[in-house]
């Protein structure tokens, strides 16, 4: 599942409002990205991929990963000539990666150490 786009960064606490039917009670929202229409949200919980379909996006289809499923993870840097950075998630019980695609608006370092910071607990 790769997304392609303009990705940023955007606040938690917009994020933690827009989202807040999709929280469990006391969950909080500690970073979040938008990728074009996807959102990618890191609670203190769970990874949460929003994926936005079809022309028009009114169908939306909520991924939520707890971090405890997720096996391993990698990301790949921009290059020169690819000027996309990648994040790739093993979910436990599936071979193929989750892979969400950045552009250089989002430093990929830091994705991977919110990531980290969730997985290795």
């Amino acid at each position: 599942m790769a997304l392609f786009g303009n990705a940023h960064s955007i606040d938690p606490a917009q994020a933690t409002q827009e989202y807040a039917r999709l929280l469990g009670q006391g969950e909080q929202v500690q970073a979040a990205y938008l990728l074009i229409r996807d959102t990618i949200l890191f609670t203190d919980r769970r990874l949460i991929l929003v994926d936005k379909q079809g022309i028009t996006g009114k169908k939306t289809e909520y991924h939520s990963i707890p971090y405890r499923s997720i096996t391993h993870f990698a990301v790949e840097t921009a290059g020169t000539f690819d000027l996309d950075a990648e994040l790739k998630i093993w979910i436990s019980g599936t071979p193929t990666p989750v892979q969400k695609t950045f552009t250089k608006g989002v430093d990929i370092y830091e994705v991977q150490a919110i990531l980290t910071q969730f997985v290795a607990r």
